[in-house]
């Protein structure tokens, strides 16, 4: 097996030979430590909220020390997708069956699934508790970037929430949409392009952080909507940008802008 990896390996990274138990764990514990990561940076952002501190500061300042790093400190709305999710449970119920709990994973399992709709009582306190009538339209689907993967999104557990509310929901995704198509069918509808859904919406809510998105034109954004309200579960925006453009603006772990 080194003999196989070598032409792989010529930079230096190290091939570790380690027995088949270990080999398991040690891929179960790195994804749960990195899901553990997120969700731990995720909690501290909704705290930040609380207390009005800035959350990108104190990634910032966390980056810096080179034991922590800079990596996995962007909160949102949660992780998904098919490794994280997976494994968390599966080291989870490994510890379980060998009589073990690992209550760590417990909490990262129980606060990622409630970071999914970390937004959706901002978006009640906005509109009322009532979304009957209320156009919401939805950017990104997949868990992430660059795939049409939506196994575990978050943007699934969004949509429930804003139909289960009664609002109608109109979506774009660049890879993502036949999957969700096949997920909802036509309790949603999905937009040709990315400006598509915020036609006459009231508001516009970003679960996925597409390149696509990060530099929109702001102004056809706001011609568009109903009112100029976005709700980003990705910190895609500087807030003091979004002042400026005259949104309202709702991220994670930061102070909400209004116009």
């Amino acid at each position: 097996m080194q003999k196989l990896y070598a032409p792989f390996v010529r930079s230096g990274n190290p091939v570790i030979v380690m027995d088949e138990k270990s080999a398991e764990l040690t891929k179960y514990a790195a994804n749960s430590f990195l899901a553990a990561k997120i969700t731990f940076m995720n909690e501290v952002a909704n705290y930040c909220e609380m207390v009005g501190a800035d959350v990108d500061k104190v990634r910032v300042g966390m980056g810096t020390d080179s034991r922590i790093g800079k990596r996995f400190l962007f909160p949102g709305i949660g992780y998904g997708g098919s490794c994280f999710p997976k494994d968390v449970k599966a080291l989870q119920k490994a510890g379980r069956d060998a009589g073990y709990e690992f209550k760590i994973l417990d909490a990262v399992i129980g606060v990622n699934q409630g970071q999914k709709t970390i937004q959706i009582p901002k978006i009640l306190a906005h509109f009322g508790q009532d979304l009957k009538g209320k156009k919401i339209a939805i950017w990104g689907l997949a868990f992430k970037p660059e795939t049409d993967d939506i196994r575990e999104a978050p943007a699934i557990d969004v949509i429930h929430a804003l139909l289960d509310h009664g609002a109608t929901v109109e979506a774009f995704d660049p890879e993502a949409m036949d999957n969700i198509r096949k997920r909802f069918g036509e309790r949603i509808s999905f937009g040709g392009h990315m400006y598509a859904p915020l036609q006459d919406a009231d508001a516009l809510v970003i679960c996925t952080e597409w390149s696509i998105f990060r530099s929109p034109n702001f102004e056809k954004v706001k011609d568009l909507l109903k009112q100029p309200v976005i709700f980003d579960g990705r910190n895609l925006y500087n807030t003091q940008d979004m002042e400026r453009e005259g949104f309202s603006y709702t991220s994670i772990g930061r102070n909400t802008v209004q116009p």
